[in-house]
């Protein structure tokens, strides 16, 4: 959709301050060096919404930290995350994990793994991501608070 979905012939530096959530974060992944504050946050927050990611980020994600992730912060309680995940829309959060998989195996090239991202998060954008949209725009989800989804 946007441009991280296009290959880049120079190289690309990113400077992040802030939030570099779900698009951010896909167009974060299309750099080759990312210079980034202490305090920055790094997420796919869209699942909340039934949101795939469609520009890249299950195709570089998985490239640049690997199927497992990294989790840096001093304080994070990984486990804490694990379990809010599983109260996030199924069918958003299988069609990344299979584009995720798809692209590190199947794959024949990079622009073959964009256009199946792309084609399977459209499908989900039909079913999950309008009732989550609807959801967002009443208020819910803002500011980083996950507190709706959160069956703990």
């Amino acid at each position: 959709m946007g441009p991280s979905r296009l290959i880049i012939k120079n190289p690309v530096i990113c400077a992040i301050s802030g939030y570099a959530v779900a698009g951010g974060l896909e167009l974060s992944l299309l750099a080759d060096m990312r210079v980034v504050e202490e305090d920055a946050v790094f997420g796919v927050f869209c699942r909340r919404w039934g949101v795939p990611l469609i520009d890249g980020g299950t195709i570089r994600l998985q490239a640049i930290v690997g199927r497992s992730g990294w989790f840096l912060k001093k304080n994070h309680k990984g486990i804490g995350i694990a379990k809010q995940l599983i109260t996030f829309p199924e069918l958003c959060l299988n069609t990344d994990r299979q584009s995720c998989y798809y692209s590190a195996y199947e794959a024949p090239s990079f622009q073959d793994a964009m256009s199946q991202e792309f084609n399977a998060g459209s499908r989900v954008i039909s079913q999950e991501t309008t009732a989550g949209a609807a959801k967002f725009s009443k208020g819910s989800g803002r500011h980083d608070s996950f507190k709706d989804h959160s069956k703990l």
